[in-house]
């Protein structure tokens, strides 16, 4: 009898113990499971089993075993959650494979700062890229100091007014640009996600944004004289026809020098009240020729989509004689702003800030590779520093003179 007895307590311990047992390799099961269907097909690389310690329990069902619904639910949830992060990972990766979409997203303090509404609108007139601005803004610097009085500063509120000119007016420009041209921008990579071009602006709102950026240059330009004012107002038919330039000719970095270095006749115009040819003329040229070299290292970014598209710009039409043309329009830029500070009669350091500035001209020329678009925008950047040395060259050329 009492041995009846022990055998029934260990049969109930043993009973008791299974289904925690059944359980854990249930749930061992279903960790290393992949489901199967009638017809597989096994690679030479596959391992059946993913832990070799492991007892294989063969393809599983739940005729099979049982799962609680909780867990069965946990290991769903995981399960999903394991394949969002895989296929996650690889979009993020661009070497998945031909299927697979990378998209570059440029992120700016526009994007960190501005209210969502305002953000289209200034990328539309490009206040995430300054240096447009700079390379509008530098002719005027210089125009305005060559006017100054030997031995004085130059008027900082002149200054001040043509610096906020020139980023309403760069950014009118851009507006005005990218509604002329929203639908060759769809067709160049490096354009296509402009605000106009890729719909998040209608051509609507941006007419209205024009005439608002207008409405603010007109204030500005209502602080200058009588003379100035007529002048100033007049380089508008230069910022409204460039946009359509590239479609008549090869020349359209010409008529964008024209436009973009008004503001070295309207500065001395700004403090003189009229126009002395012998300066501000070279000066003038300097503005344009220095243009033609800037942006046709620019245009080269450009080049295989204006050729698909049927625009047309000087790097088309230099072809690989490029740095030989440009090399002629940066000495011609030298060499006319040499003349301009002979004929204001401008002190000696002038002229060693020119030798400095005509040596940055010299290397974006020589070093630049045209057939890389990071380094053709870099050597493009990069004149905001000859633009800040001819200022600087000017500024102390007066004061010692």
């Amino acid at each position: 009898m009492a041995s009846f007895w022990l055998v029934s307590r260990a049969s109930r311990r043993f009973l008791e113990v299974k289904p925690s047992l059944s359980l854990s390799r249930t749930l061992f099961a279903v960790s290393t499971y992949q489901p199967t269907t009638t017809t597989t097909t096994t690679s030479k690389n596959s391992n059946p089993n993913a832990y070799p310690n492991g007892t294989q329990l063969g393809p599983f069902t739940q005729r099979h075993r049982w799962i609680p619904s909780c867990v069965e639910f946990d290991l769903r949830l995981v399960a999903h959650i394991s394949s969002s992060s895989s296929s996650t990972g690889a979009k993020k990766d661009g070497n998945q494979g031909s299927n697979d979409v990378k998209v570059e997203v440029e992120t700016s303090w526009i994007d960190l700062y501005l209210p969502r509404q305002a953000r289209p609108y200034a990328k539309l007139a490009r206040l995430d890229r300054p240096i447009g601005t700079w390379l509008l803004a530098w002719p005027c610097m210089w125009s305005i100091t060559l006017a100054a009085s030997p031995g004085h500063l130059p008027d900082i509120k002149m200054m001040t007014l043509f610096g906020c000119g020139a980023l309403l007016l760069r950014g009118a420009g851009c507006t005005i640009n990218d509604l002329l041209d929203r639908d060759i921008d769809t067709m160049v990579e490096r354009t296509k996600l402009r605000p106009v071009a890729s719909g998040l602006l209608t051509p609507f709102q941006g007419i209205c944004f024009l005439g608002f950026q207008l409405l603010l240059g007109f204030g500005i330009l209502l602080q200058l004289n009588n003379y100035s004012r007529v002048f100033g107002a007049s380089s508008l038919l230069l910022v409204f026809s460039y946009p359509l330039m590239k479609r008549l000719t090869f020349w359209p970095q010409a008529f964008l020098g024209l436009t973009f270095n008004w503001g070295a006749l309207l500065g001395w115009a700004a403090v003189k009240g009229s126009i002395d040819p012998a300066i501000v003329l070279p000066l003038y040229l300097s503005g344009v020729c220095w243009t033609l070299v800037y942006d046709t290292i620019y245009a080269h970014q450009d080049k295989e989509d204006d050729l698909k598209v049927g625009v047309k710009s000087t790097a088309l039409r230099f072809g690989d004689s490029t740095k030989e043309w440009i090399t002629g329009f940066g000495i011609m830029c030298s060499g006319s702003l040499a003349l301009s500070g002979y004929n204001a009669e401008i002190g000696w350091p002038y002229y060693a800030f020119l030798g400095a500035a005509s040596g940055q001209l010299a290397w974006q020329i020589w070093t630049a590779d045209l057939s890389s678009r990071v380094d053709c925008n870099r050597k493009f950047v990069s004149n905001k520093w000859f633009g800040a040395i001819i200022f600087s060259g000017i500024l102390f050329g007066k004061l010692s003179s």
